[in-house]
């Protein structure tokens, strides 16, 4: 996608510097800032504090981490290290593990020496796997919206929570790759953004969508429901950090309120899911999920811009205490269906083995 007409990835490899690059997403909507990313701790690091988010993107700057590694030292031990280390950084998103485990798996027959070469070629590919498959599931999201369009005589209203954007992914995004394919088709749109507290990756949403001149709105996270009453959601669309096999989605908290909403008013619901991010060994999504709880500052501070620059506030009293859910879970009755890279099916077991017979050999 473009920045002020110049084409990004959220991250890529500069054979010219021996480093991985990131876009530091801390410092979004307000500022551009890259940065280098030069040591396992570094990359831990820049999941935990989410200079890069996003389960696609996670997964992608795991797998150029191992790599790093593999370059560093190339021994047995030294990947079960670098391994372990990474997959501590957050346990909520699959994609981490997926990238992970298909690494590992990957080097761990391969002698050492040639270990470095290969982790860095499988980085690569994992980055480039990701775009392909995104833009497939823009491709077949754009068929569902082209076919909701033609039911109205108005612009077509999108909900969306989270920032599932190309800034969450490699390229494209995920929930925003059928509005940015669809809107290009010349199908007369609009969204609405919630603003996704605590971190507010909403305002990603909207800078994104302002960068590409997609018609939007920012509103509050409480608006979604009183908007689908009134008549002015046609459909909903996000992202996801974890399926499970049966179709519980584990997505940015808050998710669960506008199934719910959605459902009450009669408005498909529908998840972008890219095939890496189901998790197939799983099945209870309430009860088998982790779920993240984060640092209690992100929701008793906010940072924003002001004359003086980018600045952090604090929001509530002085020692209120404070709880950081990341994520919460979606049971599958109240999803609508999956786009997928490979079409659109509903969110049950039996539809995601129907789309993905090759990987559903995995169930446990």
């Amino acid at each position: 996608m473009k920045i002020e007409g110049q084409p990004y990835r959220s991250l890529w490899w500069s054979d010219e510097k021996g480093c991985l690059e990131i876009i530091d997403q801390r410092w979004l909507p307000h500022e551009l800032r890259i940065q280098e990313v030069r040591s396992l701790d570094d990359y831990a690091d820049a999941i935990v504090q989410m200079r890069v988010r996003g389960a696609p993107l996670i997964g992608a700057t795991a797998a150029y981490g191992l790599a790093l590694a593999m370059a560093n030292d190339p021994s047995d031990a030294n990947l079960a290290a670098a391994y372990d280390r990474l997959h501590a950084t957050r346990p909520t998103a699959i994609n981490l593990r997926w990238a992970l485990d298909r690494a590992r798996t990957a080097l761990m027959p391969l002698d050492p020496d040639r270990r470095a070469e290969a982790a860095l070629a499988l980085a690569r590919e994992i980055a480039d796997e990701d775009v392909d498959i995104n833009h497939a599931i823009g491709t077949h999201g754009l068929s569902l919206l082209r076919r909701l369009s033609a039911e109205k005589d108005r612009p077509l209203n999108i909900l969306t929570h989270c920032n599932a954007g190309w800034i969450a992914t490699v390229d494209w995004g995920t929930a925003t790759s059928p509005i940015y394919q669809a809107n290009d088709a010349g199908i007369d749109l609009h969204v609405w953004v919630d603003e996704t507290r605590p971190r507010n990756q909403g305002a990603l949403t909207s800078w994104e969508l302002g960068s590409h001149g997609v018609p939007h709105t920012y509103i509050t996270d409480n608006a979604g429901g009183h908007l689908m009453q009134r008549g002015l959601v046609d459909i909903v669309i996000t992202g996801t950090d974890r399926v499970t096999r049966r179709g519980d989605v584990c997505n940015k908290i808050g998710t669960y309120l506008k199934a719910l909403a959605a459902k009450d008013n009669g408005v498909p619901f529908y998840v972008a899911l890219p095939s890496p991010t189901i998790d197939w060994t799983v099945s209870d999504g309430l009860r088998e999920i982790p779920i993240e709880e984060r640092d209690p500052r992100e929701v008793s501070h906010i940072q924003g811009a002001g004359p003086d620059g980018i600045a952090e506030v604090r929001v509530t009293p002085e020692g209120t205490p404070t709880r950081n859910d990341a994520f919460d879970v979606t049971p599958a009755r109240l999803v609508t269906g999956f786009i997928t890279e490979r079409g659109v099916c509903r969110a049950t077991e039996d539809g995601l083995a129907g789309l993905f017979p090759d990987l559903s050999a995995r169930r446990a």
